[in-house]
């Protein structure tokens, strides 16, 4: 669907609909930018999460495709242009749990490659994409700010024997900020890593009471859980510009979970 033409910026978020990637587009269509949101579900399983960013005074573009898909994310990126024309800021988000947390010894090929399939090689590919067309927008516009947030998360350093797979995707996102960031580094283009701790979605659903225990026991020093509007919050700074001189940069966003204590 052609929309009208506008002069705001506009954002991709995967995985935008529900989660920290729903949290990431509100803040940005408060932040005065269009978005495309990416998801698995048909459009009309998402249309609440829809109207609420237009309801922010965001035109919303809804892409469906899996981000492990070349041919989705070509797809993705062609409505993307075709809709907006442009794309400013590139929130990469989506991902998946192993469909089965099992031990290190045990786990299966099958969900190690379908959580890096997801979580590592969509993003990265992706990137790869959205970057070049970056390039090309910028060269235009010279002034105009681009950027690429990775959503990855705390299990970059912190193991998890039980879902290795997880881990090791989000490692790779690490160091795919810090290969991305030295790449376009000379076209301006900053690419920054958020590392969210204990968030509340649909993710963390299972483990709620496990959690609930480990938080008020003094897992985090901030002493509850993360939510959604936290990542947000960080990514509209990031993606208005505010952290110019960061890029490369790892954000914790984790109540202090990681901080060291004695």
């Amino acid at each position: 669907m052609k929309t009208e033409n506008s002069s705001k910026p506009t954002a991709l978020v995967t995985g935008g609909s529900r989660g920290i990637g729903f949290g990431c587009a509100q803040h940005l269509a408060k932040a005065g930018f269009d978005i495309a949101i990416n998801g698995m579900r048909p459009a009309e399983a998402v249309s609440e999460p829809i109207e609420a960013l237009e309801a922010l005074g965001a035109k919303v573009l809804y892409c469906r495709g899996d981000i492990g898909s070349a041919e989705a994310r070509e797809a993705m990126l062609a409505q993307i242009k075709d809709g907006f024309g442009k794309l400013n800021v590139l929130v990469n988000n989506a991902g998946v749990a192993p469909k089965e947390r099992k031990d290190i010894l045990e786990a299966s090929e099958e969900s190690f490659d379908y959580v890096v399939g997801t979580n590592l090689k969509g993003p990265y590919f992706l990137t790869q994409s959205a970057a070049n067309w970056m390039i090309g927008q910028k060269a235009v516009d010279p002034e105009g700010f681009y950027a690429v947030i990775n959503v990855g998360s705390i299990s970059a350093t912190v193991a998890s024997v039980n879902r290795g797979e997880y881990c090791v995707a989000k490692a790779g996102i690490a160091m795919m900020t810090a290969l991305f960031a030295a790449r376009l580094g000379e076209y301006d283009i900053p690419v920054y890593e958020l590392r969210p701790g204990v968030i509340k979605t649909d993710m963390t659903a299972g483990v709620t009471d496990k959690y609930d225990a480990l938080i008020e026991g003094g897992l985090c020093v901030t002493k509850r859980w993360g939510f959604p509007d936290d990542i947000g919050k960080a990514v509209a700074a990031m993606a208005r510009g505010d952290f110019p001189y960061s890029t490369g940069q790892a954000i914790y966003i984790d109540g202090g979970l990681t901080l060291p204590r004695l």
